[in-house]
């Protein structure tokens, strides 16, 4: 299977290196009227972080990919007269709102970056030595060592983007998820009628009465099996832990719409447990080909304790009454 549009990289691995500091200085003022001066040597400059700041532009990690090795700049030695070594320049890695940073050996999960601007310091800079003019004492008038600045920390990072959006649309591939976000947004996902058509989450921003709105996320189709990895689910799924509804979608045209969302509900179950107690709400897509007859006895099938309504993206039918029960359970 081709993966289409592959600048949406929601993963990345980097190796990562902070500045050293710079050594302190061992120096004695010398001067036109001092033959033997006492320590004047200045310490050395900080090694330079790795910070990650969260820009609201940005909506990819592709920047990373080609990027794998970030250095940041090594302190400067300290030098006579007290002078202090320059530090060394910090290097900030610009991420998208919602990225999340782990060791990559460990995988403790570091900082979760949800603010534009966002910093947090992935690895920290080297102090710097401290000159000798710091180790003078009563007993020690000259003394002839200063400190080496502390080295580099280093290490290899993993960064994974969960997409930030209110309502997370979940179903099988061609539920019809991206005709609704194509119709009630300005977003404009590919849409075919095959499996995994979306392969990328489409974010869209829904227009809801007086000027408000909401973002929706067209999450990848999940497949029986996503959360053991099969498919593409398990990189999809992700995204859903980010939404604080999220809206199921089951054809009219599936054989058993309750079973279908059942299994829907256990592959999320299987991934991580707490994800059912998100909001929920279930849309019935394709509504247009059922008569009122059929959705009444669909209706009595149906799950009892989520809202489930019948909508139709193409024939723009259900959509508003599914945008005010989306806005009163974001508003709850």
């Amino acid at each position: 299977m081709r993966v289409k549009n592959s600048n949406f990289v929601d993963y990345v691995k980097i190796f990562c290196r902070s500045g050293k500091g710079g050594a302190g200085s061992a120096h004695f003022l010398r001067d036109k009227t001092t033959a033997k001066g006492g320590p004047d040597g200045g310490d050395g400059g900080k090694g330079g972080h790795i910070i990650l700041r969260g820009n609201e532009q940005m909506w990819t990690l592709l920047h990373l990919r080609y990027k794998k090795h970030i250095f940041a700049e090594h302190g400067g030695a300290g030098s006579g007269n007290h002078r202090h070594g320059k530090d060394g320049e910090s290097q900030i890695i610009e991420v998208p709102l919602g990225t999340i940073a782990k060791d990559a050996e460990t995988g403790e999960v570091l900082c979760e970056i949800t603010k534009d601007g966002e910093e947090f310091v992935m690895v920290e800079g080297g102090m710097g030595g401290r000159g000798n003019s710091h180790f003078k004492s009563p007993t020690n008038q000259s003394p002839r060592h200063a400190q080496p600045g502390v080295d580099v920390t280093e290490g290899w990072f993993i960064l994974e983007l969960k997409v930030l959006a209110d309502v997370g649309l979940v179903g099988f591939p061609n539920a019809g998820k991206s005709t609704l976000l194509s119709v009630v947004s300005a977003a404009k996902p590919e849409i075919a009628d095959y499996p995994f058509t979306t392969l990328v989450p489409n974010l869209g921003i829904v227009s809801y009465r007086d000027h408000k709105s909401f973002i929706m996320a067209d999450i990848p189709g999940i497949i029986e099996g996503a959360a053991e990895g099969k498919g593409l689910g398990l990189r999809f799924l992700r995204h859903i832990e980010r939404n604080s509804t999220l809206l199921f979608m089951v054809p009219a045209d599936a054989d058993d719409i309750a079973k279908e969302y059942e299994i829907l509900l256990g592959e999320l179950k299987k991934y991580n447990p707490e994800l059912l107690d998100k909001d929920r709400i279930l849309a019935i897509s394709k509504s247009d080909m059922l008569d009122d007859e059929l959705k009444e006895e669909i209706s009595k099938d149906l799950p009892k304790d989520i809202p489930s309504l019948f909508i139709s993206s193409v024939a723009q039918q259900g959509l508003t009454e599914l945008k005010d029960v989306i806005w009163k359970k974001l508003n709850q």
